[in-house]
């Protein structure tokens, strides 16, 4: 099959790095988590990418199996119509995980994503991945569950590493359904860490915690504690995502936030770039961004399917939709002294500078 991408192409790309003031080898990067990569390697593949010109290698998490990509998977190089572009080091299927390391400084994993709860019962939104993949459930016990992930985390080490390295422990997949179950196992997991001799901050993606009264009893029990609100899209929240979601609204998030900062808790959110029309997009993160501790997790939409791709906003085809984002971002959250870390996420609109400056720590 014929790629989409030729020379002029390359050539407008780069055109593309220039006006936005961003280099090359991450124009590269976004656009191949906006358009995946033509190999049989199933439904999603992880890479470790060294692009041409690179000193540094990056985790890259794409969709593949996409024959409309203009990226192919050629041995160990990543091409665009017959052309080099990077260099892959490692690769394997991103197949569901109940848990893995991350945020390696040269020393120590500083970090963890834990995914606990029973996947099989989330419903799904409309635009994750994880509903292409096999269910990977707890069979014992969340005690027990939590304490195989910790030990299977910790055989994981390298001579001499310790999960009391471990300044950060965050529950990405939770599939709660209602408040009480979230606070329930949160309560489960902060007692089963500190009777491993842990103190990590928790991290949970979540839309369902919002009263006063949850936050007040997580400050008061379970803290140190950041709050992720999966915010994920403004619009067509009722067909976009599943129930628990949606029965937030785009205006209720900003008011969320600020009631869990009051009560001491740490703040962030996520959110899929390429769902929204621009002009919402740019509004509503303006909203969320003032109530934030952590720069946000701000997403690459990926679509995995023809189906996925219908999915998307006008405009959010082309990497400048994308290019655009990341700069009205960075007006308004830099400022405030938010600054991506590189290792919370594997498809940014950010790898190596944000708002004109080196991005520097780990980023994988």
């Amino acid at each position: 099959m014929t790629a989409l991408v030729d020379t002029s192409a390359l050539a407008r790309w780069q055109g593309l790095a220039r006006e936005h003031g961003v280099a090359w080898t991450e124009l590269v990067l976004v656009a191949v988590n906006l358009y995946g990569i033509r190999t049989p390697l199933g439904a999603r593949i992880r890479l470790l990418v060294r692009v041409t010109g690179e000193r540094e290698s990056r985790v890259v998490v794409v969709p593949s199996g996409r024959p409309d990509s203009p990226f192919e998977l050629v041995e160990d190089r990543l091409c665009a119509d017959g052309r080099t572009l990077a260099r892959v080091e490692r690769r394997a299927a991103d197949d569901a995980v109940p848990g893995y390391l991350r945020c390696w400084d040269g020393r120590a994993w500083r970090a963890a994503t834990l995914n606990p709860n029973a996947r099989s019962r989330c419903t799904g939104c409309a635009f994750c991945p994880t509903t292409l993949e096999d269910a990977v459930d707890p069979r014992l016990r969340l005690e027990d569950e939590l304490a195989a992930l910790l030990a299977g985390l910790a055989a994981q080490l390298p001579p001499g590493g310790t999960l009391r390295d471990l300044a950060e422990v965050t529950i990405s997949t939770g599939c709660f359904h209602t408040e009480q179950g979230a606070l329930a196992h949160l309560r489960t997991v902060r007692r089963v860490l500190t009777e491993h001799g842990l103190t990590p901050r928790i991290g949970l993606l979540t839309s369902v915690l919002r009263s006063r009264e949850a936050f007040a009893e997580i400050a008061r029990e379970i803290g140190p504690f950041l709050l992720y609100l999966t915010a994920e899209c403004a619009s067509r929240r009722d067909v976009l995502l599943k129930a628990s979601k949606a029965s937030l609204t785009a205006a209720e998030m900003p008011g969320l936030l600020a009631r869990a900062r009051a009560a001491g808790l740490q703040t962030s959110f996520t959110y899929v770039v390429g769902l929204d029309p621009y002009p919402l997009m740019r509004d509503f993160l303006r909203t969320l961004l003032p109530h934030c501790t952590v720069f946000p997790s701000v997403q690459v939409y990926q679509s995995h399917t023809p189906l996925m791709d219908l999915l998307r906003a006008e405009g959010a085809g082309e990497p400048a939709y994308y290019l655009d984002i990341r700069r009205e971002v960075e007006r308004v959250a830099a400022p405030r002294g938010l600054v991506p870390e590189r290792w919370r996420c594997y498809r940014p609109l950010w790898y190596s500078t944000y708002a004109g400056r080196p991005l520097t720590g780990p980023c994988r």
